[in-house]
């Protein structure tokens, strides 16, 4: 999902609930079926009007935000231009059946993805712009609008059939 106007309505309706973004993320935890929430450190993420703050959500993290703030996600969330019309997850999905999308459960931005590979970010780099020059997608690579977005399942998939040398 993507914040409408950079999450002003996402701020306007927080000061009006009286929330924080503590308060927030705590909320989603009492409104989320599961009982899990959101951490507060990606309520901030999207909230925020900062240059740390992202324009993109999952659906799980607006639909939670958007119940917690006792909102119809449409006033504070618009659909993702992009959304693949197959799931490039390799793995098995954990997400109810009645919110399966074709993305995968969990994306990675490129840094988590460095960190969680124990690369750098120039390797990434070089490995996309390497498979751009064959002609093919790095697996695990997704547009998310303009922002590169991994599945880490993909991306190992991929690693594991590429030959070492």
């Amino acid at each position: 999902m993507r914040r409408l106007d950079k999450g002003a309505p996402l701020r306007a309706a927080m000061k009006a609930a009286e929330l924080d973004i503590p308060r927030l993320a705590a909320k989603t935890k009492e409104v989320d079926p599961e009982g899990k929430g959101i951490s507060g450190s990606y309520v901030g993420f999207i909230v925020g009007g900062g240059k740390s703050a992202r324009e993109e959500c999952s659906d799980r993290a607006a639909e939670l935000i958007a119940a917690a703030l006792d909102r119809e996600i449409a006033t504070l969330f618009a659909s993702s231009v992009f959304t693949p019309t197959e799931s490039t997850s390799t793995g098995g999905s954990k997400i109810p059946e009645r919110r399966k999308s074709a993305l995968p459960e969990r994306l990675m931005d490129q840094r988590e993805l460095a960190t969680f590979l124990r690369k750098s970010m120039s390797w990434i780099d070089k490995q996309i712009t390497d498979a751009r020059e064959r002609d093919e997608i790095w697996p695990g690579l997704i547009y998310v609008g303009s922002s590169r977005r991994f599945d880490p399942h993909a991306v190992l998939a991929g690693m594991q059939r590429q030959p070492v040398g």
